[in-house]
């Protein structure tokens, strides 16, 4: 993407902000490039001048935005996994996050309408769940070098498989409703990444 300048940057986070919120009000199919155009106060010019592949590079942008979001809203504690309560903590926010998401994701929505299988959809999951799963890398790896966790644990592999049970569990919550599923995945990745450590710091 071109560099754009401090003001052409700030217009077009504002375009993409405004789709956000009418999609997730309304839904796609209900959000017409002219009702973002009103929703933000942008020219027709101006859409173009930023978003030149129209309303499938918008929902592609919509679509990185409310990526960027799951992770914001799993801030600080997912920057912060240094101690046992701070994962319980993370934990507590990751459910909270979903519960109060409900059943619909903006992510899956916007991609959908954008088309779930193209290179460009794609990259915004692969790019999302590589952030995810580095961060939690992250963590282990923390607890690892304060003893807390086995040092001969994969970081990476066990925050791969900790991600997947968490994608599966909001699978779960978004057909059912429930997060049950999803909290017991948590709960379950957390204890074996607790089970490397010295059973007299249990």
């Amino acid at each position: 993407m071109r560099t754009l300048t401090r003001k052409g940057a700030a217009t077009r986070q504002r375009i993409i902000e405004g789709a956000a919120a009418h999609i997730r009000e309304f839904g796609v199919a209900a959000t017409t490039l002219d009702d973002v155009l009103a929703m933000t106060a942008t020219s027709k010019s101006q859409m173009f001048h930023y978003f030149p592949g129209g309303r499938e590079e918008l929902l592609l942008a919509v679509a990185g935005y409310e990526a960027d979001r799951v992770l914001d809203d799993q801030r600080p504690e997912l920057g912060e996994l240094t101690s046992w309560p701070a994962w319980r903590s993370w934990r507590d926010k990751v459910v909270e996050r979903y519960r109060g998401q409900g059943e619909q994701c903006p992510i899956n929505t916007v991609l959908s309408a954008a088309g779930a299988h193209t290179p460009g959809a794609r990259a915004v999951l692969v790019e999302l769940m590589r952030r995810w799963q580095d961060e939690i890398a992250t963590g282990i790896r923390h607890m690892q070098r304060a003893g807390e966790a086995d040092p001969g644990l994969d970081a990476d592999q066990a925050a791969s498989a900790l991600l997947a049970g968490i994608q599966g569990g909001v699978l779960i919550h978004m057909a059912t409703g429930q997060t049950t599923h999803l909290e017991a995945a948590l709960d379950n990745g957390i204890a074996q990444l607790r089970a490397g450590k010295p059973s007299s710091d249990r």
